[in-house]
């Protein structure tokens, strides 16, 4: 083992939460750079979020040749996506695959939980406990356990009287749900809920979709890939992923700079026409001002409206489904395939809860205020603890055994997203304060494990045994995370994004919202000067003194 630093002896260099992308990458990069790595992953397999999200319909909603990673050009010149949008179950092969490829399963314990994690100050390392009894110690912890993998259930009294079987969509079984024939309710419009809501429609005998806040969805408008397409892409693959890592949001699309209410208004519906035949999520940037400035929001608000009008031939439901609480992009935009089409279907039926909210579920079914469903399936689109659920399932202790629960109960607060005070050699991956959830993931995964990993490297080369995050440092960067959310009109929407699901949750927005490009320019800047607000602990080899380095 690489102890370096003088310290106690430890079992690992670093041991890594997760299996998904991030947990995958890091085991190749930290291993390449000779470090040993042990990961634990709840599930039984590589895959993360989509080992879990199962539910019909799942699709990624960014496309499938910039949500793959980039670290290996071999692998991206063999791997053949199929479609525009991937599918779960494609996107999972193709986790599997990097796995294999790069032999990585063999530092990896599955169905295994890491229960608890504590910091020991004198020896600079942290002891690990986990589900199935053991305990290690590492040097260096890193949470890689994903923004979107603790499920929420609804706050609904009675949901354990209910005698048919329920399903969570983050939590769908792997043998699949045959829906054929049978009474079904789907609880939830977020984005896993206007993903299978269609799929369900299909197959079962009627299906009752509760809506108790209409979300905003844009047509995918998904193909097949061409062969002309995918070799033009992997042609030129080395310039198009310099582009993302430099792009705002991870994806290298020409954003206008124009404002929305300095074009005609013919101007404006042509764009946004040419965006919604597009497909995709790039409506949202169809003009520079359109998240800053809510009369130009409007505009494009009237837009998705009239679409949806025009799509659902029931006029009431159709204005049910309208969202009107929030402007257009302030919670994360749903892509589908044919989701408001799914209402003009006779066995579809929505019920509004803002007009008969649920009161509680039954033994049969779910009752509102107005009335009692019978059915015989329970379906749970309930979303996430999103962000900080994951990190806070872990037993978190820092310095003087503080909890990260304790330190983040009035919200998370983070230096760069990547650290927080009082927790030495402790580093997360797109947690809170970084671009995370409000851009191409795959990016910001790449961007976050480099980082990390160079980092540790240079604490081996400079004989430096702890890294924590300065107060000082970590409480600059959350001011600066709030004053970009509050030139923003993200703030205005109770979304995930500020924890609004999740009741008694501090409402704190937590993503950075400057974009990928100036995130990446301020982290480049950081380990340029030595790391800066970092405190660095070193160790001389051979002598007993220790030095304290500010960077």
């Amino acid at each position: 083992m690489n102890d370096f630093g003088k310290a106690t002896a430890v079992d690992f260099d670093v041991v890594v939460v997760g299996a998904g992308f991030a947990g995958l990458y890091l085991i190749h990069r930290l291993r390449n750079l000779g470090f040993s790595v042990r990961a634990y992953e709840k599930g039984s397999d590589v895959g993360g979020t989509w080992y879990w999200n199962r539910y019909p319909g799942a699709r990624c909603d960014v496309e499938s040749m910039d949500y793959s990673y980039s670290f290996s050009e071999e692998l991206q010149q063999e791997w053949e996506w199929s479609e525009r949008y991937a599918a779960q179950p494609e996107i999972l092969r193709y986790i599997r695959h990097v796995a294999e490829r790069f032999d990585l399963r063999r530092d990896i314990r599955f169905d295994t939980r890491v229960e608890a994690a504590e910091y020991d100050q004198p020896s600079a390392t942290w002891r690990v406990r986990t589900s199935a009894g053991e305990q290690v110690r590492s040097r260096f912890f890193v949470m890689a356990s994903g923004c979107l993998s603790s499920t929420k259930m609804p706050e609904i009294p009675g949901l354990e009287r209910f005698a048919g079987p329920t399903y969570h969509t983050g939590l769908w079984p792997h043998e699949g749900v045959d829906f054929s024939g049978k009474r079904v309710a789907v609880i939830g419009t977020g984005s896993s809920a206007i993903q299978a809501i269609p799929e369900i429609a299909r197959q079962a005998a009627h299906l009752h979709v509760f809506q108790r806040t209409p979300n905003f969805s844009v047509p995918a408008h998904n193909r097949p890939l061409t062969a002309e397409e995918v070799r033009e892409r992997k042609r030129s693959y080395p310039q198009y992923r310099e582009q993302a890592r430099h792009s705002y949001g991870g994806v290298p699309v020409a954003y206008n700079q124009q404002s929305a209410l300095e074009v005609s208004a013919e101007e404006r519906e042509r764009r946004y026409r040419e965006l919604w035949q597009r497909g995709g999520p790039f409506l949202q940037r169809a003009y520079a001002d359109l998240l800053i400035d809510r009369a130009a929001n409007d505009t494009v608000v009237e837009f998705v409206h009239a679409r949806i009008g025009e799509i659902v031939r029931d006029p009431r439901v159709a204005a049910s489904l309208m969202p009107k609480s929030h402007p257009l992009g302030t919670k994360r935009i749903c892509v589908d395939t044919d989701y408001y089409a799914t209402y003009n279907r006779p066995n579809v039926t929505l019920v509004d809860l803002s007009d008969d909210p649920i009161v509680a579920v039954t033994e049969r079914g779910v009752r509102t205020l107005g009335q009692d469903f019978e059915f015989d399936a329970l379906v749970f689109a309930t979303g996430y603890d999103a962000m900080t659920g994951p990190l806070l399932a872990v037993d978190i202790r820092g310095i003087d055994g503080l909890g990260l629960r304790d330190k983040w109960s009035a919200g998370p607060r983070t230096y760069l997203g990547l650290a927080t005070a009082g927790f030495p050699n402790l580093f997360m991956v797109t947690a809170p304060g970084s671009p995370s959830v409000l851009s191409n993931m795959i990016v910001s995964i790449e961007q976050h494990v480099e980082w990390i990993s160079e980092l540790i490297a240079s604490a081996r080369a400079g004989g430096i045994r702890s890294i924590e995050a300065q107060a000082e440092a970590e409480d600059g960067w959350v001011e600066t995370v709030n004053r970009i959310a509050a030139g923003t009109l993200m703030v205005q929407a109770n979304s995930w994004y500020l924890g609004a699901n999740v009741p008694g949750k501090p409402r704190v927005f937590m993503p950075f919202a400057g974009g990928v490009d100036a995130y990446r320019a301020i982290c480049d800047e950081v380990a340029a000067q030595g790391y800066r607000g970092f405190e660095l602990e070193r160790v001389e080899i051979g002598e007993v003194r220790m030095e304290r380095v500010v960077g």
